[in-house]
C-alpha cells in the first residue's frame, strides 16, 4: 500500500533514539522529508546519519537541536523547521523520559512540562501552518500508563497527553488536521536493557523476571519493537488514516485480560 508520504514534510521530536528514531527512519524511507529534533547534538548527528541512509532519493533529512520543554527553544525550532523544510505537514511528538515506574512524585512538574506542555508547544507552533494548507497530522506518543496504575507520575502525564490529543483533534479536525495519541506498552529499543534494569531495581526482582512478566501480559507473547510501533505511526501520518482522529491507538502487541470499548 502506498502511504502517500512522498514529499510530505515531517518533524519528529525525541528523534535521537527509540520510537522517535525508528519513526524518523520509516518516514524517510517512505519518501518524506524529515527533521529530527532532540536536545543532544552528538546523538542527533548520529541519528541523522542513520536516517539519511534509509531516505528515499532526493529527500531531505536534517537535525534540529531543541528543547521542547522551553518556550523560546520551540519558537526557534518552528523558524528553523520552516527554513529547512519549507513547512511541516506531519508532527510526531516522542520527546519524553522513558517510564520505569519509579518516577519520584516531585518529578511531576518536570515530566508534565516536557511531555504534556512540550507536546502542546510543538502542536501550537506547527498546527497553524497545517490548518492554513488544509491538511496535517499530529501523532502524540504517550503510553499504557494512561490506562494502568503503578506510577502516579507516569499515569498522570500520559492521561494528560490523551486529553490534550482529543481536544486538539476536535479543534483542528474541521481544518483537515488529524490528531491521534499512540499508547505503546514497554517497547524493545536500544534503551530497553537500561529500562528493564531500573524496573527490576524498583521492584526488587531480577531483570529476567521483569521481562518475563511483561511478555506474559502481551497477547503476542513478546515485547513489540520500536520499528513495529513506528510502522503504526507511519500509517497514522499518512492521508490513508483520515478515519482516525482523536481516539487512542494502542500499539502494544495486545494487552491481555482487558476490554476497552
Amino acid at each position: 500500500m502506498d502511504l502517500e508520504l512522498t514529499g510530505r514534510r515531517a518533524l519528529v521530536t525525541g528523534a535521537s533514539r527509540g520510537i522517535g528514531l525508528a519513526t524518523a527512519r520509516i518516514l524517510a524511507a517512505e519518501g518524506a522529508d524529515v527533521a529530527l529534533v532532540a536536545r543532544g547534538a552528538d546523538a542527533l548527528a548520529e541519528a541523522v546519519a542513520a536516517v539519511t541512509a534509509h531516505a528515499g532519493p532526493g529527500r531531505t533529512v536534517v537535525g534540529l537541536p531543541a528543547d521542547t520543554g522551553d518556550d523560546a527553544s520551540v519558537a526557534a525550532l518552528a523558524e528553523e523547521a520552516v527554513r529547512a523544510l519549507g513547512g511541516v505537514d506531519i508532527l510526531v511528538n516522542a520527546a519524553a523520559t522513558p517510564s520505569t515506574g519509579s518516577f519520584p512524585e516531585d518529578a511531576l512538574e518536570d515530566e508534565f512540562n516536557v511531555k504534556v506542555r512540550g507536546y502542546l508547544r510543538t502542536a501550537r507552533a506547527f498546527a497553524p501552518g497545517m490548518a492554513e494548507r488544509g491538511w496535517g497530522r499530529i501523532i502524540n506518543v504517550s503510553g499504557l500508563a494512561a490506562r494502568q496504575t503503578g506510577s502516579v507520575v507516569g499515569s498522570v502525564r500520559n492521561v494528560a497527553v490523551a486529553a490534550l490529543s482529543k481536544n486538539l483533534a476536535d479543534e483542528l479536525g474541521p481544518q483537515g488536521v488529524n490528531v491521534v495519541v499512540v499508547h505503546p506498552a514497554l517497547t524493545r529499543t536500544e534503551g530497553t536493557p537500561r529500562t528493564l534494569a531500573a524496573m527490576a531495581t524498583h521492584r526488587g526482582v531480577g531483570v529476567e523476571d521483569v521481562e518475563r512478566a511483561a511478555a506474559e501480559g502481551i497477547s503476542i507473547g513478546r515485547l513489540v519493537t520500536a520499528e513495529e510501533v513506528a510502522s503504526v505511526i507511519a500509517f497514522l501520518a499518512s492521508p490513508k488514516s483520515v478515519a482516525l482522529n482523536g481516539d487512542p491507538v494502542v500499539a502494544s502487541g495486545g494487552v491481555r485480560g482487558s476490554i476497552f470499548y
